[in-house]
């Protein structure tokens, strides 16, 4: 009897130890998974915290920048702009948000009547009272201010963004870029030949918009070449569009306007440009996106060049304000100072042009 009683007892304490040593091992099995745990969710609780930082010190910045709700002045009616074709991206993305943010302002698009539509056309509107202000992708000439000025005002430009010029060309045309003077000598009819700039054997057909109606200038008002007549073989056409539609058709066609405007496209192809030929910068982001890629991948702007004045061809972005102590004088302002505002410079830049702040 006393035997089974020590067996029992036995048996027992070592059921007791087992069970003792089963818990022991679970608690530091879970101890062990709990630490594992934690050092994998540590990253990523640090990230998040870090994230929420983020958060709070952009919110920080947002509610000390600059936007269409903070600009004072801005006339509560209805008004008239027009110019720049250059511009149609900040008209449909930026003017949108503004009109979204400041709902008493009306703004209205208005196309000249027998004539293209671009920067000149917009100006002549301007001081023919058809517009309350222009777009403009250059600056005023001396004839616009003297003009102004005959009637009773002058004009100011406030520059708001920045765009390059493009020069572009048939996807099939092999020459590796062109200088400034080349393509300059080209429009005035004086370089005829693509083989005459490191291309192939093959005459050159210039397009261009009527220079009276141009959105951009490849002869500047600070150039000797200021006021010079383009070459008999210079072929006008109405837009951008129709020059990106001939210059397909057209081997040995070259046609130069806004880079925002030419570079996304799929049938024609942009030139590097430089100041001479052996220092070629392009317009277009590298590595170029070959025609076959498009429209599924599309060239992108070459924004850093343009910025920080590597591009050498640059057009600065006009609002054109008639000064005339009135309400277009008000209106231009304010569009000025919206568009200045830190919003409308992101807002410009995702329209694919360069800000000025």
């Amino acid at each position: 009897m006393d035997n089974t009683n020590q067996r029992k007892a036995l048996i027992n304490s070592e059921i007791s130890l087992f069970l003792r040593g089963l818990i022991i091992g679970k608690v530091l099995t879970l101890m062990v998974i709990g630490g594992l745990l934690w050092w994998l969710l540590k990253p990523n609780l640090l990230s998040r915290n870090s994230v929420n930082s983020s958060n709070q010190n952009f919110n920080r910045v947002s509610n000390n920048e600059s936007t269409f709700q903070t600009v004072a002045d801005v006339p509560p009616a209805s008004f008239n702009y027009g110019g720049s074709t250059a511009w149609a991206s900040i008209r449909q993305l930026v003017d949108s948000q503004i009109q979204s943010d400041r709902p008493e302002l009306r703004l209205r698009y208005v196309n000249p009547v027998n004539a293209s539509p671009g920067s000149s056309s917009g100006i002549r509107m301007l001081l023919d009272g058809k517009l309350d202000f222009a777009q403009s992708s250059r600056p005023l000439t001396d004839e616009e201010q003297a003009t102004a000025k005959e009637r009773g005002f002058t004009l100011e430009q406030r520059q708001v963004g920045m765009d390059g010029i493009a020069v572009v060309v048939n996807p099939s045309l092999n020459v590796p870029g062109l200088s400034v003077e080349q393509l300059q000598q080209i429009y005035l009819g004086k370089i005829t030949n693509w083989s005459q700039v490191g291309g192939p054997n093959l005459p050159i057909t210039a397009f261009s918009q009527r220079p009276e109606d141009a959105d951009t200038v490849i002869f500047p008002s600070n150039s000797d070449l200021k006021g010079q007549a383009f070459g008999s073989n210079v072929q006008y056409v109405y837009s951008a569009t129709e020059a990106v539609r001939q210059l397909s058709k057209t081997p040995g066609g070259v046609y130069y306007a806004s880079a925002r405007s030419v570079v996304f496209q799929c049938s024609v192809k942009a030139l590097p440009l430089g100041n001479t030929s052996g220092q070629l910068i392009p317009a277009y982001r590298e590595p170029m996106v070959a025609p076959e890629q498009c429209p599924r991948q599309r060239n992108q702007l070459n924004t850093q060049a343009i910025k920080n004045g590597s591009y050498p061809m640059i057009a600065n972005l006009f609002v054109i304000i008639k000064q005339n102590k009135g309400a277009e004088q008000q209106i231009g302002n304010a569009y000025a100072n919206l568009l200045l505002t830190d919003q409308g410079q992101r807002a410009i830049e995702q329209a694919g042009f360069v800000g000025v702040k």
